[in-house]
């Protein structure tokens, strides 16, 4: 299989790569714009890999986007986007720029036959909040995003579906809990925390750090990827969660027992704009029609990211002067 993957020297980009090339039957191209958020470092340890190639290219601007359809790919896996909350409430354009004029970009390609299928990444955000008694996310949920990014990745769902209504494009969509794990930029949650205590810094908490989130190890994610690549059936949406709902002071206390460090280092501040209160996801449809589930406890993950980062450290400031 010939596999384009977008926002490959990303975060989550860069793991599904990782994995797929342990497959003898894949060949994968990754374009990544790398932007701050994309880290050529991310994907050093394939870059030789006899079964792969790079090309930095930004999604929208055509003539980049070209160079790499040198060839017609069986899938087109799209990670690409701007991811941080906190900076979409800063400046929404890049936003819409690379979520949605992007993803118009790559859906082009396939409706011109540049490309056979296509899997489109999103996130539970794009549902927007729950209340403590709610049920969880599931697939047929009305989207009420409550943030810039949010609303852009709304946008690009809608964008993908209309594509499957009007030219019965193969495309797929997959929503996913918030994820965690090795090589995450460090302005992230759960990277930010780890930093903080390693260097007995003040470590923020919005409002009053009961916002809820279902955290999803990595690895997990890009295996369920793989399986809606294999399984999945198109025009579907599959919701993929870790069903680990925490608060985010929880997953803060349980870092600093981890790595022996004192609550004292816990800063409350003013709580973000929008800030949704509760995220979870109903995972029912991919267990129970593709067999998959995720792997990993959220304590396992949590022990595995740590050390990665205390391993790593180096990694962070590299990471923290790209910002």
């Amino acid at each position: 299989m010939e596999l384009l993957v977008t926002g490959g020297a990303g975060f989550i980009g860069s793991h599904f790569i990782r994995l797929l090339l342990k497959r003898e039957d894949v060949s994968i191209t990754n374009v990544d714009a790398l932007t701050y958020a994309g880290d050529i470092r991310n994907t050093e340890d394939f870059s030789n890999h006899p079964k792969y190639r790079f090309i930095q290219a930004d999604l929208t601007i055509a003539e980049q986007l070209d160079e790499a359809f040198d060839r017609v790919y069986d899938w087109i896996i799209h990670f690409a986007a701007e991811s941080h909350v906190d900076r979409s409430i800063q400046d929404a354009a890049v936003f819409l720029d690379t979520n949605i004029k992007g993803t118009y970009a790559l859906l082009e390609k396939v409706r011109k036959g540049c490309a056979k299928k296509m899997i489109h990444i999103s996130t539970d955000e794009v549902y927007g909040s729950l209340e403590q008694e709610e049920s969880p996310f599931h697939e047929e949920r009305a989207l009420s995003p409550n943030n810039p990014y949010a609303a852009s990745k709304a946008g690009a769902d809608l964008l993908v579906r209309s594509f499957y209504q009007t030219y019965q494009l193969p495309v797929l969509i997959t929503r996913c809990s918030n994820n965690y794990g090795p090589y995450q930029h460090p302005e992230k949650f759960i990277p930010k925390v780890i930093y903080c205590a390693l260097n007995e810094k003040r470590i923020p908490l919005y409002g009053d750090g009961l916002n809820i989130r279902d955290w999803l190890f990595v690895e997990d994610h890009c295996r369920a990827i793989e399986c809606v690549m294999e399984k999945g059936k198109i025009g579907e949406i599959y919701n993929v969660g870790g069903h680990n709902e925490r608060t985010n002071k929880e997953v803060i206390l349980e870092i600093l027992r981890y790595l022996g460090k004192e609550e004292t280092l816990i800063t409350y501040v003013e709580d973000r704009l929008g800030h949704d209160r509760r995220y979870a996801i109903d995972e029912t449809k991919i267990n129970t029609t593709l067999q998959w589930k995720a792997a990993h406890s959220f304590s396992e993950g949590l022990r595995k990211t740590i050390d990665w980062y205390v391993e790593n450290e180096k990694w962070f400031y590299k990471g923290l002067k790209r910002s």
